[in-house]
């Protein structure tokens, strides 16, 4: 399938490509999605992070970002995961979740004063992946103490193992685990796919200008509507 480049993340360096067209193609047998830190303690509005916002007085600045997942990327990551389990793409996910109840075994981007002193034991219950996108079956799911899924887990060795060779990225938050994910999944060989209306950051600016850095060089950013066209067309050279 032939692809117009969404000359709103191209940047410096491909800006001479913004009238040339990507020409994807799919083979559903060696192609996995990969739903990244979709979890109920970041996304719920009633989930702790939500709560945190609340009591600290900061809910009108994070608000819009939680509206954004739960207008449009929990919506278009239900209808991608719907898409693909119709279609025989394996599902995957990464989750943050430590193994030690003190977080001793959190990696220091992960244990830092801030937003990013995330303590969530795998023991918590709301280290479940949103109810809407939750996984199903034998779904593979990996737990993480590091922002990319696949530097910190055995994610890209299983990959290997089960003959895929493209992964499509969704989930939160763009310019950090997202962004961690999908530049070590291509530097272990992987063709990467990042949905932009699958993903979301909580300042839309930081989101668009991750997606700009990574598109072309480590990932080809598409929307949800092109990723589905893809996986259906290649469903139906079945």
């Amino acid at each position: 399938m032939k692809l117009k480049l969404n000359k709103k993340y191209l940047s410096f360096y491909y800006e001479e490509m913004a009238d040339q067209e990507l020409d994807l193609t799919l083979d559903l047998k060696k192609t996995a999605l990969m739903v990244v830190d979709m979890q109920k303690f970041f996304l719920a509005k009633d989930g702790a992070d939500a709560r945190a916002f609340k009591a600290a007085g900061q809910w009108e600045r994070w608000e819009p970002y939680f509206d954004r997942i739960e207008k449009i990327t929990v919506p278009n990551n239900k209808r991608l995961i719907d898409c693909c389990r119709k279609n025989g793409v394996e599902v995957t996910y990464g989750r943050i979740a430590c193994l030690k109840d003190d977080g001793s075994d959190r990696c220091l981007v992960q244990s830092t004063v801030g937003w990013n002193n995330i303590l969530l034991p795998i023991s918590n219950p709301e280290v479940a992946m949103m109810d809407d996108i939750a996984p199903v079956g034998d779904e593979i799911v990996v737990n993480k103490t590091t922002d990319s899924v696949s530097l910190g887990t055995n994610y890209s060795e299983l990959m290997r193992t089960m003959g895929i060779d493209t992964i499509i990225v969704t989930g939160v938050v763009t310019d950090q685990c997202v962004a961690g994910t999908v530049r070590v999944l291509a530097d272990h060989g992987f063709r990467v796919i990042c949905v932009e209306d699958c993903c979301a950051a909580p300042d839309m600016e930081l989101h668009d200008m991750e997606l700009k850095i990574m598109n072309v060089v480590y990932c080809s950013v598409l929307e949800c509507d092109e990723v589905i066209a893809l996986i259906e067309e290649g469903a139906a050279k079945n």
